[in-house]
């Protein structure tokens, strides 16, 4: 796991332990030492967002330092916090993750928060262990980036401070942070069927993911929209990685469909069958239209650049950090968010060629 070291203000040496008084601590003590006002010391343990960052470690440094216990339990909690929250993914590797970590990782500074970054890899056990360590203290609260939630933990009565990120987790009521995956998916064909494209092949995610399901439903809404017969042998299933894009073009081209564009749920997956359509003496776009999701750095790095579905993934960062720091303060649950793609024009889609039966 990566971590973020925080931003901390110590207190002066007036604030050593042999000058804090010896009778039972007030709040008026823990201001004076502070330095701030009351009001201060109580907007920062009651609401901890709502107070700049150096001076709630001013307030929490001489609330330890003369063992100040607020009456609120909830408060009382709050002394105990990490000030640490864990962005759990599917896979560290993917570069995906970066421009997300960034936004979680400018909230949480901002709010006086560290983060750190684990890694799920499709693992129960490893989800399981993650949840535990906020149980256990370890670190406040979980922002949750996997495809699947462990039976085990569903069942469960009660789960730790957890917010959602782009991922779809039916049955939970937990904070969620996401993109419209059917309307973005569904954009993508209205924009290769615009182009004069009737064979869209699909390179889906893993199933049965519900992101997946979404993505490919939408690709299907969008053929139907144009009034394009779908066809099963069109879709392969992919894992979202570079590798899954690249047999896919092997799987399609082993079942001997024609097909003059593909939509492919990730942006790896897209360059992955790019690269394999090169490989095979294909040209892109002259002979196949490539379609990403994600917009990933990778989508500018290649050539040709890749028409792709933007997803604000440092604002959905950023956004999941406050609905966590909203749970961590006591407030309740806010209504998912649900935050807007865009379709991004590049060079890797044009009109089909103008023979389309070839045999592949």
């Amino acid at each position: 796991m990566m971590g973020v070291p925080p931003i901390r203000c110590r207190l002066s040496r007036s604030l050593a332990l042999q000058d804090v008084p010896t009778a039972a601590p007030t709040i008026a003590e823990v201001a004076r030492l502070a330095g701030v006002s009351t009001a201060t010391v109580s907007r920062a343990l009651a609401q901890p967002d709502k107070v700049k960052a150096r001076t709630r470690e001013r307030v929490l440094d001489a609330v330890k330092a003369i063992g100040f216990i607020p009456n609120a339990q909830a408060r009382n909690l709050r002394l105990q916090a990490t000030r640490t929250v864990i962005l759990l993914v599917r896979d560290i590797s993917n570069p995906f993750y970066l421009e997300i970590y960034k936004g979680v990782e400018e909230a949480a500074i901002d709010a006086g928060y560290k983060v750190l970054m684990g890694d799920a890899r499709d693992d129960d056990e490893r989800i399981l262990r993650y949840v535990d360590m906020v149980r256990e203290r370890h670190a406040d609260g979980l922002i949750l980036m996997v495809g699947r939630f462990p039976e085990a933990l569903a069942k469960r009565s009660r789960l730790p401070p957890i917010v959602v990120a782009l991922e779809m987790l039916p049955g939970l009521n937990l904070p969620t942070v996401k993109v419209d995956n059917h309307a973005a998916a569904r954009a993508a064909v209205a924009h290769l069927a615009r182009l004069g494209h009737r064979r869209i092949a699909h390179i889906a995610g893993p199933m049965p993911d519900p992101m997946s399901l979404d993505r490919r439903d939408g690709y299907l809404a969008g053929l139907a929209d144009a009034g394009i017969p779908a066809d099963p042998d069109l879709v392969v299933e992919g894992d979202f990685g570079l590798a899954a894009g690249r047999a896919a073009i092997r799987t399609l081209d082993a079942r001997g469909v024609d097909y003059t564009a593909i939509f492919a749920a990730s942006d790896q997956m897209a360059v992955g069958a790019m690269g394999e359509l090169r490989a095979r003496g294909r040209n892109v776009p002259d002979d196949v239209s490539v379609v990403g999701f994600d917009d990933i750095v990778l989508a500018e790095a290649v050539e040709p650049q890749l028409t792709t579905i933007h997803q604000p993934r440092r604002e959905i960062g950023q956004a999941a950090m406050k609905l966590l720091i909203e749970q961590l303060s006591g407030g309740g649950a806010p209504p998912d968010l649900v935050l807007p793609t865009r379709l991004v024009e590049r060079g890797s889609a044009a009109a089909p060629p103008k023979r389309t039966d070839r045999t592949r």
